[in-house]
């Protein structure tokens, strides 16, 4: 164990002690992957793609919890909302102005579940995922020739 200088005993005073994995809990709205059933990234609670299958585990995890994004807007939240309420599970919203992060909602327990696959996006169609293989690599080409009159 190592030894605590006075800028750590400082960093203590201003923002609280270090939790460990301290990255992860930032990018997951306060929690760690391995609490979580469905994080859902900004797009798709703006898109409402993920509604099905967040509902599908609010009825499988009746006793989860429904973090959503802060910075998203509050009509874009507002089906998850109701959805939690419909369910009777307990939601928050996080607001963390000093960090971003590209999850928009996460249903999540207070303990490991270490479930594998907490995306949306593995749920994929395999004609979407051809599709999106195809733009990027279309893409690639448009960059490259752009690159050239550069």
């Amino acid at each position: 164990m190592t030894k605590k200088n006075v800028d750590d005993f400082l960093q203590e005073g201003m923002y609280g002690t270090r939790l460990p994995k301290d990255a992860e809990r930032k990018h997951f709205l306060g929690t760690l992957r391995e609490r979580i059933i469905l994080a859902l990234t900004i797009g798709e609670v703006m898109s409402d793609r993920g509604l099905e299958k967040l509902e599908q585990e609010m009825k499988q995890h009746p006793n989860s919890t429904l973090l959503m994004n802060g910075s998203v807007a509050y009509k874009f939240l507002k089906q998850e909302r109701d959805l939690a309420d419909k369910y009777k599970i307990s939601h928050t919203t996080i607001s963390n102005q000093e960090h971003q992060t590209e999850i928009g909602a996460v249903l999540t327990y207070n303990h490991a579940i270490d479930k594998e696959d907490i995306y949306l996006s593995n749920d994929k169609d395999p004609e979407e995922t051809d599709k999106v293989e195809d733009n990027q690599k279309n893409r690639g080409i448009v960059k490259r020739i752009k690159s050239w009159f550069k």
